[in-house]
């Protein structure tokens, strides 16, 4: 056995150092391959990726980019973590959800999960879900001693945390043994539904029952689904959890609660996104947050560490292609994992169709068993902890977050905030810039707009019970293409057949493949069908082929050089056979005055208004 001298061991000493100015100088030779003319800091900004609440995210990171102390995880901040062992003794709690009305139901699907590897319920109580007066039923069978029941009450917090109760009563659960959280979360219910259904006094008085029958139950949730759901950007969405976590404080104190209990009366719901390390930064920056608040408010260390409860985001599941989604919440789960979560939900990949039906439910729990028993990502306390990246991305997140807290404070607090419209109009502001983004595809979204699948087979689901609205909107990503693929499917069940567009393709596939393609893709993603037959045309044979295809819509696809030399005649043939739109897949360039006189309407190219071309064209081809 070797033993390595005690002046220690450098890792690839024999290699020169290099330094950010060489590594700058090399992007810069590649910078201007591409036609940027740049240089130094500049080269080095070029390629970084802008994110939402004015942070960017950069192609490299040193030690100069570190941020300050992270701690160790277990202690304060937090920001490594709720607890030094953090996920590695039991894993996370795989929490699943469950919103079937139909109590037999739900309790047929209850069972089946808990039998297969999920460790808590999250039950969706009232209008939106399980009758309160059912909930008895739904629980049957379930040992409230072993498996933690979550409830999702909206305005039907106070009679639903009264059944809870009764049931842990008939079914004798011993005093400390019950586990879970009521839900009470009035300031979410104002912002889904713009009322305040009862107080945050009634609701700090539930925490103090809480505390004198059943000191495992947390009675309050700080939800920043609201707000993730209507479009928020993450520091936002942080902000506002934050500002409403401290208004349930602030009503827990006047109620003669000490700190430390009022404190642990709490859990932070989060929503967990398909980008994973911006789902880390989040939850790590969120106890970061909370930590600053404990300290500000003098509540013993040990009392910050803060619950939070990770959601796959809602907002980012499609109703086209819906399997993708699966993908989608493997990494969001991920994210989540390592991010810290105490408990996390995976959504199924049907949640935006419907009820879920047994196979999506096994798919989503065995989404966190996977993660937890094959990949073994709970072994690792804070696996990101000590990544330049993820650091600064921590650090530039909570501070975006805590300005938006301050800025919601000074309007008078969270219920003021929603009141005045401060926090509407924000994030409505946020939501347009983002659904321009999706628009334009500079945010795709895979099987919608990049890739559609022009033939799947619609997946069914029974409805699953109307949320109450009248609040902050609710939004996804795919509103826009599903408006567009939903007119598609009209026309298709009126006439037989989808709206059509002719491929007029010039030259050889070598020559036009790249753009014929991307113009597929794109008329696939308003539904539109495209027809490449024949595979290449000219001047001469365009008419015939666009009477062929049976549409007045035409798409030119080739070369610039074949557009150079044969663009303008092909589109006067195609005009003259009775096209009403003739499209170019291109950027216009120095052709444009020459083919617009020629008859092309209209440039589509990568970066463009996929939406705005889209609903264009449905007109043009008379789909309602």
């Amino acid at each position: 056995m070797t033993v390595l001298p005690d002046e220690g061991f450098t890792l690839a000493a024999e290699f020169p150092g290099a330094t950010r100015e060489q590594w700058q100088r090399l992007v810069e030779g590649v910078l201007r391959k591409a036609g940027a003319d740049v240089s130094g800091e500049e080269a080095e900004a070029a390629l970084a990726t802008r994110l939402q609440d004015g942070i960017a995210t950069r192609p490299l990171y040193t030690a100069e980019d570190g941020a300050p102390d992270p701690g160790l995880p277990g202690f304060p901040p937090y920001l490594r973590g709720a607890r030094p062992e953090g996920n590695a003794v039991q894993g996370w709690d795989i929490r699943q959800r469950h919103a079937d009305p139909s109590p037999k139901r739900a309790n047929e699907a209850i069972l089946a999960d808990l039998e297969n590897g999920v460790t808590s319920l999250w039950l969706a109580v009232g209008p939106a879900g399980i009758p309160v007066d059912a909930l008895p039923a739904a629980l049957e069978g379930v040992y409230l001693d072993l498996a933690a029941v979550a409830l999702d009450p909206g305005a039907e917090a106070l009679p639903a945390a009264e059944a809870l109760f009764a049931l842990l009563d008939a079914k004798e659960t011993g005093r400390d043994e019950a586990r879970g959280t009521l839900g009470a979360d009035p300031l979410g219910e104002l912002a889904r539904t713009g009322e305040e259904p009862f107080t945050a006094a009634e609701a700090a008085a539930l925490a103090a029952r809480c505390l004198r029958e059943r000191p495992g139950l947390r009675a309050l949730v700080a939800d920043g689904l609201p707000y993730h759901e209507a479009g928020a950007s993450p520091a936002q969405e942080l902000g506002c959890a934050l500002a409403t976590g401290v208004a349930y404080l602030r009503a827990l104190s006047e109620a003669g609660l000490p700190l430390r209990d009022a404190f642990a009366q709490l859990e932070f719901r989060y929503a967990a996104g398909a980008d994973q390390f911006l789902t880390i930064a989040t939850l790590r920056a969120a106890r970061r947050l909370w930590a600053r608040v404990a300290e500000a408010a003098g509540a013993p260390a040990a009392a910050a560490a803060q619950r939070q409860h990770a959601v796959t985001s809602p907002v980012m599941m499609t109703r086209r292609d819906p399997w993708v989604n699966m993908l989608r919440t493997t990494v969001a789960t991920l994210g989540a994992g390592v991010g810290g979560a105490d408990a996390v939900t995976v959504l199924p990949f049907d949640d935006a169709l419907g009820l879920p039906d047994p196979f999506a439910r096994r798919i989503a729990r065995n989404t966190s068993s996977v993660l937890l028993a094959e990949a073994h990502l709970g072994r690792v306390v804070d696996p990101a902890g000590g990544s330049w990246y993820v650091e600064r991305l921590t650090e530039d997140l909570a501070r975006a977050a805590w300005a938006w807290f301050q800025e919601i404070e000074r309007a008078g607090g969270q219920a003021a905030a929603l009141d005045s419209g401060l926090i509407g109009e924000r994030i409505a502001a946020t939501w347009e810039r983002r659904a321009e983004d999706l628009a334009h595809r500079r945010e795709p979204i895979t099987g919608v707009s990049e890739f559609p699948d022009a033939g799947e087979r619609e997946l069914v689901r029974e409805p699953a019970p109307a949320r109450p609205g009248g609040g902050l909107p609710r939004v996804r990503r795919d509103q826009a293409f599903e408006a567009l693929r939903a007119r598609s499917d009209a026309h298709l069940a009126a006439t037989g057949a989808r709206p059509r567009a002719f491929l007029a393709a010039l030259g050889r596939p070598a020559a036009h493949s790249a753009r014929a393609t991307f113009a597929a893709n794109l008329l696939r993603a308003g539904g539109i069908e495209p027809v490449h037959d024949p595979v290449t045309v000219d001047a001469a044979s365009a008419g015939n082929a666009l009477a062929a295809a049976g549409t007045p819509v035409a798409v030119v696809c080739g070369s610039d050089a074949l557009y150079a030399e044969h663009a303008s005649d092909l589109a006067r043939a195609l005009k003259a056979a009775g096209a009403g739109r003739v499209l170019l897949a291109g950027r216009p360039g120095a052709l444009r005055d020459g083919l617009q006189s020629a008859g092309v309407d209209e440039f589509v190219f990568a970066g463009g208004d996929a939406v705005a071309v889209l609903s264009s064209l449905l007109d043009s081809l008379g789909v309602a």
